[in-house]
């Protein structure tokens, strides 16, 4: 007989740890006011999946890809750039780049690798994964082909 396991860590790792508290309530405040709409719940969630992305880079070796909602607490961070930067040097001792567009490292292209991949690193870094923040991945990332953020007719 095999059992299923679940991934997730029995200590579950929150984020806010990662951040002064200012910081990450002004995070939470540009995330609502980049997207109008946006709860504050909702941004709160943004953020800490965002943190937890970030960690879990810092952890593994392997390409890690964030998901729309992800990308959008990023983007907000590197905003903030001495606090993202204080933030990286503290807890990568680097800086962390955001390369938009990169391909899948394993040559396959096949971004729902990328997304299971970047969901075990960060279960194993210790963090919960919000399943709603990681919807599964379409055939479509920043292809400025109409979809995601693409400046040629996609969402804004």
């Amino acid at each position: 007989m095999t059992i299923a396991l679940e991934h997730s860590p029995i200590h579950s790792t929150d984020p806010r740890t990662f951040l002064p508290r200012e910081v990450w309530r002004a995070l939470t405040a540009d995330v609502v006011n980049a997207r109008p709409g946006t709860s504050r719940v909702l941004a709160e969630r943004i953020i800490g999946q965002t943190v937890a992305f970030l960690i879990a880079g810092t952890r593994t070796e392997e390409p890690l890809s964030p998901s729309e909602y992800v990308d959008r607490g990023w983007h907000a961070f590197l905003l903030r750039t001495q606090a993202y930067q204080e933030f990286c040097d503290r807890h990568a001792s680097r800086f962390i780049h955001h390369h938009p567009g990169v391909p899948d490292a394993t040559g396959t292209g096949d971004p729902e690798v990328a997304r299971n991949r970047t969901l075990d690193a960060i279960r194993a870094a210790g963090f919960e994964v919000d399943q709603e923040l990681w919807p599964q991945v379409v055939d479509c990332s920043q292809c400025h082909s109409g979809c995601t953020d693409s400046p040629v007719g996609g969402k804004k």
